[in-house]
């Protein structure tokens, strides 16, 4: 997925042997609810006990829930886990217009309809990043914290969004072809097989006609405003812990990822994911689950859990180290050589 949205072009998909973890992780079946937000169904995947501190997952551009579906089960053993489906995406509502605020309005309709007990932590992947900034500074007092995953912050190009709008969308008439043609922009050097099949064939719906994809074509088109991506707003009003995750291989570079931090009242902590493209679900989902599990747990003992911490304005941004990562602490820029 990249920052901006329809992005699904033509490579196979080879099979594979899934391992155990992941086979595990699939079988753990999420329970599907929908909530109605501005008179649209948003449709959520929910893993672990209901009722507790948890977690809400911000899938990317031109992807779904089910982009979770291996992680999501990892960290269902700690937290009440939700995913939804952004309207345009998955099995939610189409829109005619999809401004950021309604993203974000929907992620904190999920945590509510998941039955997250007290303040969410809102994790998002690129463009779900995008949105996952826009709810910390529009729900300032209703997040635990954030953690964004590669996510570039930038608009694209107008010859991008030109190239982008003239996409037609295509009807495939087996399942098989349309699930063969899936593959990931931007292009990374390793896509764990087992994952994009399982993603792909979630991918996909039969409309009685063929077999689409699961977005609006139209998606990019209803997000531009004047020609063009409305810019992201002030976000220094954001009071929650902000973690910055950067793909060693992906979208973002150092410096960017540092620049980013900055954007924040509290200046983020940015780690190094070494070793993963932009999207590190794919191709190096148990080190960010590592990564993942260690920040939230290190929020969770700073602050207390999600549901009773009442005042996390008064304690600095902690600092998440998993083994396969590296840390950047925005203050100075000094390489940790975590990895």
């Amino acid at each position: 997925m990249t920052d901006t949205g329809p992005e699904i072009t033509a490579d196979p998909v080879q099979v594979t042997a899934a391992p155990g973890w992941f086979t595990a992780a699939i079988a753990e079946l999420p329970e599907h609810r929908e909530v109605e937000v501005a008179g649209g169904a948003i449709h959520l995947r929910c893993w672990g006990r209901a009722g507790t501190p948890g977690v809400v997952l911000v899938h990317g551009g031109s992807a779904h829930s089910g982009w979770w579906d291996h992680i999501a089960p990892l960290l269902a053993t700690t937290y009440r886990v939700v995913a939804l489906d952004l309207s345009g995406h998955g099995d939610s509502v189409v829109r005619s217009r999809y401004p950021i605020d309604g993203w974000a309005d929907e992620v904190m309709a999920a945590a509510e309809a998941g039955r997250i007990a007290g303040r969410p932590y809102i994790v998002g992947h690129s463009m779900g990043g995008r949105v996952t900034a826009v709810v910390g500074a529009r729900y300032r007092e209703s997040v635990a914290g954030l953690i964004i995953i590669d996510s570039p912050f930038r608009e694209p190009s107008g010859e991008s969004v030109v190239g982008q709008l003239r996409r037609k969308p295509k009807t495939y008439p087996a399942k098989d072809e349309i699930c063969g043609r899936f593959r990931t922009v931007p292009e990374q050097a390793v896509l764990l097989p087992y994952v994009a099949e399982h993603v792909a064939e979630e991918s996909v719906r039969n409309t009685g006609d063929g077999w689409v994809w699961k977005f609006d074509p139209q998606m990019l088109r209803k997000r531009l405003e004047q020609g063009r991506i409305p810019p992201l707003g002030e976000l220094r009003a954001v009071a929650a812990p902000v973690l910055y995750i950067r793909c060693e291989l992906g979208l973002v570079d150092r410096e960017r990822a540092l620049e980013i931090a900055g954007l924040f009242g509290r200046p983020a902590t940015v780690v190094e994911l070494a070793g993963a493209g932009h999207h590190p679900m794919m191709d190096q989902p148990l080190p960010l689950v590592a990564t993942l599990r260690t920040a939230l747990a290190q929020w969770d003992s700073l602050y207390g859990s999600a549901a009773g911490a009442s005042d996390r304005d008064t304690v600095p941004a902690p600092v998440a180290i998993s083994p396969a990562s590296r840390l950047h602490p925005s203050a100075n820029r000094v390489d940790g050589g975590f990895r």
